[in-house]
């Protein structure tokens, strides 16, 4: 049983964390309570970095880190609470899976290490394939049994980076609807991930980091709004490409047109209405669309627009 008189909120207080001259995290101020909490950003980040200081792997290089009252850093009692599955492997591939969650369970120094190993591969529905080396599963396999290593003490905080990784969609609902129901009991968890669909699905509040840079909080549909509500810049070809750019540029829907040798280049400060705007105006002008494709819709470009504070 989750012991529910331990602590289970995390604060994190303007934690930095440098290698050199290279930031990694930057004045981070968070608080992640009970619930589902999903760390949202770009591969690069600092999720990683974030979620180890959390974990007492890594000392921050200035701010500070603690479990309730207690300091996470240099303090073992915490691992009482706390269970962590990181993104790396870190698998030993001759030993079964059964092995390595008993290993964990036996660390913890459990009362009865067989049962609460038991226990915890059922949860993660690996216990029929415990017997089998870990160097024989799929990457959707391993991240379960990593799962499994890290709720072998029942802990109330679980930190899950990218935990979704290489599973299947069956293996990704199992996870999900595992997390969903840890939370709503009471334990606090985060999970990382750079998708938003997965956040969505699962996290009650989303914290977005954006190159070591707390960039946004919120629920969902606060993060999916602020999302949708940036700028947008498109590529747009046409048969007749001046004809067209002078009909949007009158529109308050764009920003900006420019005339590129690849067709027009326009940024669309309201994404819903020059939606809207686009086909009327190309009929009224009696312009041929032949291509509309968005150029600014990798995760770097979405994020950094939320960093900026919606000045880009």
């Amino acid at each position: 049983m989750t012991d529910h008189s331990a602590p289970t909120t995390i604060h994190l207080d303007e934690v930095s964390r440098w290698y050199g001259n290279v930031v990694a995290v930057n004045n981070v101020t968070m608080r992640i309570g009970p619930g589902v909490t999903g760390l949202l950003g770009p591969n690069g980040a600092g999720k990683s970095t974030l979620l180890h200081m959390m974990a007492g792997f890594l000392a921050p290089s200035s701010g500070s880190v603690t479990l309730g009252r207690d300091r996470i850093w240099q303090n073992s009692k915490v691992y009482k609470s706390v269970g962590i599955v990181p993104e790396r492997e870190a698998l030993y591939g001759f030993l079964t899976g059964w092995q390595f969650v008993l290993s964990s369970a036996k660390l913890h120094k459990l009362a009865n290490p067989v049962e609460a190993a038991t226990k915890a591969l059922n949860l993660v529905e690996m216990l029929d394939a415990g017997n089998r080396r870990i160097d024989t599963y799929s990457k959707g396999m391993r991240q379960r049994v990593k799962v499994a290593a890290a709720l072998v003490h029942d802990p109330p905080v679980l930190l899950l980076d990218e935990p979704f990784n290489g599973m299947d969609p069956r293996q990704r609902l199992h996870l999900m609807e595992l997390i969903t129901r840890m939370g709503a009991d009471g334990r606090t968890i985060l999970f990382s991930s750079h998708i938003l669909e997965e956040v969505e699905r699962v996290a009650q509040q989303i914290e977005v980091l954006v190159s070591g840079r707390h960039a946004a909080s919120g629920d969902h549909r606060e993060i999916r709004r602020r999302m949708t509500n940036r700028p947008h810049l498109f590529t747009i070809r046409s048969s007749d490409d001046r004809k067209l750019a002078s009909a949007l540029i009158a529109d308050g829907s764009t920003g900006g047109v420019r005339l590129g040798e690849d067709g027009l280049e326009v940024r669309a400060i309201d994404f819903r209405a020059f939606t809207r705007l686009l086909p009327q105006a190309a009929r009224k002008a009696d312009v041929r669309l032949l291509q509309v494709s968005p150029s600014d819709e990798d995760l770097e470009s979405v994020f950094s627009y939320l960093i900026s504070g919606g000045r880009q």
